[in-house]
């Protein structure tokens, strides 16, 4: 096994990687070459440590789970490193704040096994029947609207789970997400447990929710605890899984879900089972809450760069309008370089790696909309910061607009998607790119998933689309079916309307029309969500209803050929991975 790449212990911010996952990884598959783990016994190991099936043969994807999105420079040299070595010179960052290596051979998955978790990352329970990785806000601790920092509160339950025989062998894979505000900004509304920041009477706590879903049965998660005390945290979150481990269906991975237990027992009988294992726990001596780390303050590393601030260089003024905002610490913002479709290059892996450790706090976050997140950079340092990330290639004022379009990676390497979702995703952001459109439609969020399952998210998306199949003629043609209207606030989540099914070559038009009536006929100060929201599905499909006629003698040769793609659009099944 050749070495990984060095790295220097004294920049590990936080460990949660263990080199012996990577021995134990080429031991089993040693076993398995001798025939002593069957095909499935194998696969189950495998993806439990995060080494996920591509579409092409012999190669796989490697997830690398990054708890809260928080990643130092350190590790980011080290997955440059691991893209150069072992991948294709890039990674992509996922709505789950993970990264994502494609095309890694099988002999090369131990030694980028066991770089990642020399780095303090980790691959263990990406993947499978596992609880994943917990999401918490990228914002969390920064951000004026959340009464107490969550970050130390995710990594505690991170490390509750993680090689916990409770976080493995579940009846089917198992999400935390950890929200700061009360509109729920980590979309905890949509995961198996969602956690929402509260104080009562000067005392620190959570809404704690539970059974969220999306997928072919969508639904928001129910409350379980409108407040748990922080010490009752980990506690709670065990009680909640091992009802789970007890009576999630194990025979049919389709309905394995949480939310299927609900659909099974009834919230009331659920709740009741959740309260008889939290009275068991706290029966076997609870699970005391280990020291919570401090909370972020202001970084004292290393002095002002410069006592004359740069004057504000050209472009500065769009980028910083739209990818800067203000601390709730005077003095300090937050600055997002855009990460188009969620992929970075190892150059800019390591010229990014360079400029967390001249500015901000020697970290990033990666987010729930596939970017990254600078913390703690000085007001007056960020025309500085920005040209450097001009160097790089990551200072496009697109973060958080309507044309930074989130898609999961699609058929260009998932063995379950329909479509190529990146490419439909490209073709409406260079569409949008020019347009001159009001703030108010700047904030539309457009997702694109290649299947069902939603990994983009789009079911919580203002303008969602999710991908599929026509036939026309006697050929098969790629399409979308457009939602309007999702979104997870106070309230919980809600979930996109179908109101078209377009033809993917028609989908930019589609989304003009769309975002041409939100100008035309929303109200003061209403935001894309709510607007489409407000709109009936009836008048979603009066609007798109032509889009989605498609007679032979209408139809173009390149409406036959996918996004990306330049042979005849076909559809492959292929046994997925998502629920081995």
């Amino acid at each position: 096994m050749s070495q990984p790449p060095p790295i220097d212990p004294t920049r590990v911010r936080k460990t949660f990687g263990d080199v012996r996952d990577a021995e134990e990884f080429v031991h089993q598959l040693e076993r398995f070459e001798r025939g002593e783990l069957t095909a499935d016994q194998y696969r189950t190991y495998r993806l439990s440590r995060g080494v996920y099936g591509q579409r092409q043969a012999d190669v796989h994807m490697m997830r690398i789970k990054v708890p809260q999105g928080v990643i130092t420079g350190a590790q980011l040299r080290v997955l440059a490193e691991c893209a150069d070595t072992w991948s294709r010179g890039y990674g992509h960052v996922t709505t789950r704040q993970n990264f994502q290596f494609h095309f890694v051979k099988v002999v090369d998955v131990a030694p980028f096994m066991a770089a990642v978790e020399a780095s303090g990352l980790t691959c263990r329970e990406a993947c499978s029947h596992t609880v994943r990785n917990v999401v918490g806000c990228p914002y969390a601790g920064v951000c004026s609207g959340a009464p107490f920092d969550v970050t130390p509160y995710g990594e505690l339950i991170t490390r509750n789970f993680l090689r916990a025989k409770l976080g493995s062998g579940l009846p089917r894979k198992f999400k935390i997400n950890i929200s700061g505000c009360p509109d729920d900004c980590a979309a905890g509304a949509i995961m198996d447990i969602g956690l929402i920041a509260q104080v009562r009477d000067g005392k620190r706590g959570f809404k704690m929710l539970a059974a969220g879903g999306t997928s072919t049965l969508t639904r928001s998660a129910r409350v379980m605890d409108e407040f748990l005390p922080v010490e009752d945290l980990l506690v709670a979150c065990e009680a909640v899984v091992r009802v789970f481990h007890a009576e999630g269906n194990r025979r049919d991975m389709r309905k394995a879900r949480m939310k299927w237990v609900i659909e099974v027992v009834g919230f009331e009988q659920y709740k009741q089972r959740y309260e008889e294992e939290l009275a068991k726990v706290r029966a076997e001596g609870g699970r005391p809450l280990p020291e919570v780390p401090p909370e972020e303050a202001a970084p004292t590393h290393r002095p002002p760069r410069s006592s004359s601030p740069l004057p504000p260089p050209p472009a500065f003024e769009a980028w910083a309008k739209q990818n800067v905002r203000a601390q709730k610490q005077p003095g300090y913002s937050t600055g997002v370089a855009w990460l188009k479709l969620g992929d970075i290059s190892s150059q800019q892996m390591r010229g990014f790696a360079d400029l967390l450790e001249k500015y901000g706090d020697g970290t990033a976050r990666t987010t729930l909309n596939q970017n990254l997140l600078v913390r703690w950079i000085r007001n007056e340092e960020l025309p500085a910061f920005f040209l450097t990330l001009q160097k790089i290639g990551l200072a496009e004022p697109i973060a958080d607009s309507v044309r930074d379009v989130v898609a999961c990676p699609g058929a260009d390497t998932c063995k379950l998607a329909v479509t190529t979702s990146r490419g439909v995703a490209q073709l409406i952001g260079d569409h949008l790119l020019n347009q001159q459109l009001s703030p108010q439609a700047e904030k539309t969020n457009i997702k694109v998933s290649g299947c069902p399952n939603g990994c983009a998210q789009n079911h919580i998306s203002a303008i969602g689309l999710q991908g599929g199949i026509r036939k026309v003629g006697a050929r098969l043609m790629p399409q979308y079916h457009v939602t309007i209207g999702g979104g997870v606030d106070t309230n919980g989540a809600q979930f996109g309307r179908l109101v078209a099914k377009i033809p993917a070559r028609r989908i930019p038009e589609a989304i003009d029309r769309l975002i041409a009536l939100f100008e035309k006929s929303h109200l003061p100060d209403e935001a894309p969500r709510a607007f489409f929201q407000r709109l009936s599905v009836e008048e979603g499909k009066a609007l798109l209803l032509d889009l989605g006629e498609m007679t032979e003698a209408q139809a173009r040769p390149e409406d036959f050929i996918d996004l990306g793609s330049n042979v005849a659009f076909t559809v492959e099944k292929m046994e997925g991975e998502c629920a081995s």
